[in-house]
């Protein structure tokens, strides 16, 4: 039987690989230019693949073009901005893919089709969440970043947890006014799935079910379908993350018992469904970056510091010249703190939270640089090699946080610089809130904590692997640390911070 489906399906591949190599030889003879150069590559790697379309850049150059999947690969920030950003009518839409439609990811607002409907729900998100919006949340992230300082001097082991709570309460407090903690099935679910759309994005992650298309056609139950069981919990997840906080934060607002953004923008839509949609739809994008993007740049944030104590000894230094050691760091001292800066900076450089960045597609032909590019091709812009372009940072694997103080920009620059939130008209649409939160917590942090290598029972500092996970949306694995408060002062402000709300 496996034997028969085998042949069947590699009839089946060799059918669409064939009509599709058809299709593009048409539109290439039409064209008249050649593809960029590049491998053929019909099998993907599931798993760090970035490090793989790294090789290819280096082998291919600047263009690296993969014929029979008809993918493009952006390692360098000077292609990207000139095809996503200065030619955003062609390359502004998103790949949808059947695996995509299967897991619901698609529906989700930063992976939407270029379509009336992404647009409609982008400039409710970006009326919210814009540059001069932000001071909205401001008290909350002041809120929840001091109990994530106590939480880190009372439980330092349970750190990992701490960040992943506070990524999530931030969200939970300032968007639907709920306080949520990490146990509660909404924070659970939100984890599970980021984890399942990123199996949805990666091409590769399911080498049988491409080997075997057939496998489409089959049930769940059938061997090697274990991709439909996924793809039926991330829906799920999907669906309550849609709707279930948003009914909490409705029925609060209508009982007295609390308001908040959602609740508030939802009292004034009643009778508009599509008005409603798009709300849902702000506020699930928002829980699930939480669970992953803002979790991981805080995560690497505390892994940098124990790697590299001498830029957290300077970081600390220029807080306690410019904000001294009696208070904690606010939003207005952030011009103040180039150093600082430079930290948030070269984090956001280092280690992105989505290091294949999120793909574009090409709503029409184009050409560039001599070669073709088709109508319909995918754009990979790999953030792991285009914020580690050794013609562009010296040293570029390392954390080097100077290198912002001695550029002519200077580390108040556009954000617009930090590749990490995307390109073009898809740039991420909760930027300025996102880097807000991040800023905070590092000067918050190094005001008043001290971190580093743990040590064992000899007094032996324990060795820190520094690795990270290999799926789509990457984050530091567990490792052992030291967490103490800097000074008793210090643990006493974080103390006050905490009571003060209470």
């Amino acid at each position: 039987m496996i034997w028969e489906l085998s042949i069947v399906s590699s009839s089946v591949l060799l059918g669409v690989v064939a009509a599709f190599s058809l299709f593009l030889l048409r539109r290439h003879k039409a064209s008249a230019l050649p593809y960029p150069p590049g491998p053929n590559a019909t099998s993907m790697v599931g798993y760090d693949p970035w490090v793989q379309y790294q090789r290819w850049g280096k082998e291919y150059g600047e263009l690296v073009y993969i014929q029979d999947r008809n993918m493009l690969i952006i390692n360098h920030s000077h292609v990207a901005i000139d095809l996503l950003e200065k030619r955003a009518r062609i390359y502004s839409d998103r790949p949808t893919t059947p695996l995509m439609n299967l897991f619901g990811s698609s529906s989700i607002l930063s992976l939407m089709r270029y379509s009336p409907q992404w647009r409609y729900h982008r400039r409710l998100f970006q009326q919210n969440f814009r540059q001069a919006a932000a001071p909205r949340f401001f008290p909350v992230q002041y809120s929840k970043i001091h109990e994530f300082l106590y939480d880190l001097i009372t439980a330092p082991e349970m750190f990992m947890q701490h960040v992943m709570a506070v990524s999530q309460k931030l969200i939970h407090s300032s968007l639907y006014g709920l306080d949520i903690g990490l146990e509660h099935p909404l924070s659970i679910k939100a984890v599970e799935a980021v984890e399942l759309i990123g199996e949805s994005l990666v091409p590769g992650t399911f080498p049988l079910l491409e080997r075997f298309p057939l496998l489409w056609f089959m049930p769940s139950w059938f061997p090697g379908c274990g991709f439909k069981k996924r793809a039926e919990k991330c829906r799920g997840i999907i669906q309550a993350v849609d709707n279930i906080p948003y009914e909490m934060a409705v029925n609060n607002f209508k009982n007295g018992l609390g308001t908040s953004l959602l609740a508030e923008l939802a009292a004034a839509s009643e009778g508009k469904p599509e008005k409603i949609e798009a709300i849902k739809s702000m506020g699930t994008v928002s829980f699930l970056a939480a669970a992953d993007t803002t979790m991981s740049a805080i995560s690497s944030f505390l892994l940098c510091m124990c790697l590299n104590p001498e830029v957290q000894r300077k970081g600390q230094e220029e807080l306690d010249r410019v904000v001294g050691r009696d208070r904690l760091p606010t939003f207005e001292d952030r011009h103040s703190l180039p150093y600082i800066e430079s930290i948030y900076r070269e984090l956001m450089r280092l280690n992105p939270s989505a290091p294949l960045g999120v793909s574009h597609t090409s709503i029409d032909d184009d050409t560039y640089r001599g070669y073709f590019i088709p109508k319909g091709s995918y754009l990979s812009e790999i953030l792991e090699a285009i914020n580690r372009d050794p013609d562009v940072y010296y040293e570029p694997d390392k954390f080097i946080p100077e290198r912002y103080l001695e550029s002519e920009k200077g580390p108040f620059g556009s954000i617009n610089d930090i590749y990490a939130f995307g390109f073009g008209r898809r740039v991420c649409a909760g930027r300025y809130v996102a880097e807000n939160t991040v800023w905070l917590t590092i000067a918050s942090v190094l005001a008043t904590i001290t971190l580093g290598r743990a040590k064992d029972e000899n007094g032996n500092e324990i060795d820190i692997p520094e690795e990270y996970t290999n799926g789509f949306f990457r984050h530091p694995k567990p490792y052992q640390s030291s967490i103490v408060p800097r000074t008793p002062l210090a643990k006493d402000l974080i103390l006050a911070a905490v009571s003060k709300k209470e």
